[in-house]
């Protein structure tokens, strides 16, 4: 490459400034066409036009940076100022304004990966809108009948996850969706995939998604959030089997069952046929058992109400009850027949007491009871009469009828 740099011979002319600018340009994109840089990023700008402007800087110096629009759409995280990055691009001079920048075509946050920051963030944001809440899971069917399976028809997860439920349980039938589980686009159609199986008209009891193990990136569909939302929306139970036992993605923390592998879902969703029919043959014996129990302790209690004197000889309580009936006659005719002597003999002296206090009684002591003839007043006094007026007299046998003649209403002494 040749540069018209302006020799001793030409030093009597000048170098215009857009001369000088271009020099400067072809030299310095000229010899770092591509470079590697770390630095803090500062005074981070979003205009609308989709491109990102920042400053990197560390203790000692700065340098102007662009993230031009294509590029930063496939960011999988948020830049922000103070963040530490590693940037890879080209040095470009702006001649307009006599500046240099470095045009980013790679950036990721120093000391972690920018997987590893975006599925933090989004970890964190999502876990503070309740979407991983152990409260909100739902168990499993004991004995499902129909289980769906999304995940990539090719892999090894859906062969091992069939072979695995072939040997525990056979009575529920298996539906696979086949989806991509790796790559751009194949989180939504995961997700779209579980919407769809939310609308199926016949029941379902529990879904199953997954894939076989993979580094993050492989496994990234399972971490972004349109399926993890389609995960949470569902009305069927959602068993996650992605990868291996170590890997943990953000589609177990929202499932409502986290299976380690495509294995372990099988024996999640399904019991063991074996283990069920032990357990049935156990049931079985301890029902036998307890039903031997209470037949014995029926016979036996049969047995104790056959050696009663009830059930041995039935009548003698009828007889019984009939002598004591008898003996209960027989006082009670005695009790009344006492009861109506000592009636009548209070009778008697009450009969006596109410003769003695009988006026016909005072009339046979020889006394007379008087009274008007036309009213039957009893007189008491004379001068409740007057002469001429009839009288009868009651005396204690008979009566006379007479006039008075003659009233002495003084005092008998």
């Amino acid at each position: 490459m040749s540069i018209p740099f302006a020799l001793e011979d030409d030093a009597e002319r000048p170098l215009s400034v857009g001369e000088l600018t271009e020099q400067i340009k072809v030299l310095l994109e000229g010899t770092f066409n591509s470079v590697w840089v770390t630095g803090e990023v500062s005074n981070l700008s979003r205009p609308q036009s989709g491109h990102l402007y920042l400053t990197l800087k560390d203790d000692r110096a700065q340098l102007k940076a662009v993230v031009w629009r294509t590029t930063a759409q496939r960011l999988r995280f948020d830049l922000e100022d103070g963040l530490e990055v590693i940037c890879q691009g080209d040095l470009d001079v702006y001649a307009p304004r006599g500046t240099y920048q470095i045009v980013i075509r790679q950036i990721e946050p120093k000391g972690i990966g920018a997987l590893e920051l975006a599925l933090r963030k989004l970890r964190e944001r999502l876990t503070a809108e309740g979407l991983f809440e152990p409260g909100r899971k739902r168990p499993l069917p004991r004995f499902p009948r129909r289980i769906v399976v999304i995940t990539s028809p090719s892999g090894a997860a859906i062969r091992d996850f069939l072979e695995a439920l072939r040997m525990r349980w056979r009575g529920a039938d298996i539906l696979i969706v086949p989806v991509r589980v790796q790559g751009e686009g194949a989180s939504r159609e995961i997700a779209a995939a579980i919407e769809a199986v939310n609308r199926l008209p016949i029941e379902i009891d529990c879904l199953v998604v997954g894939r076989g193990g993979g580094s993050l990136e492989d496994l990234w569909a399972f971490n972004e959030e349109p399926l993890i939302r389609a995960i949470h929306r569902s009305r069927i139970p959602v068993v996650s089997a992605v990868g291996h036992e170590i890997d943990i993605t953000l589609a177990d923390l929202v499932a409502d069952v986290r299976a380690l592998t495509p294995t372990d879902a099988a024996a999640r969703v399904a019991p063991a046929a074996d283990e069920l029919a032990q357990a049935l043959a156990v049931c079985r014996q301890r029902l036998t058992m307890g039903l031997r129990g209470l037949a014995d302790a029926g016979r036996a209690r049969l047995d104790a109400l056959a050696e009663r004197r009830t059930l041995r000889r039935p009548f003698d309580l009828v007889h019984d009850l009939t002598q004591r009936l008898d003996e209960l006659s027989v006082r009670s005719t005695r009790v009344a027949r006492r009861n109506l002597q000592e009636a009548r003999r209070q009778a008697e002296a009450l009969g006596a007491r109410l003769e003695s206090l009988s006026p016909l009684a005072v009339l046979q002591r020889g006394y007379s009871l008087s009274q008007r003839a036309d009213t039957g007043e009893i007189i008491r006094d004379a001068s409740q009469l007057e002469a001429g007026e009839q009288i009868v007299t009651r005396f204690a046998r008979g009566q006379a009828t007479s006039r008075v003649e003659k009233l002495d209403t003084s005092k008998s002494k």
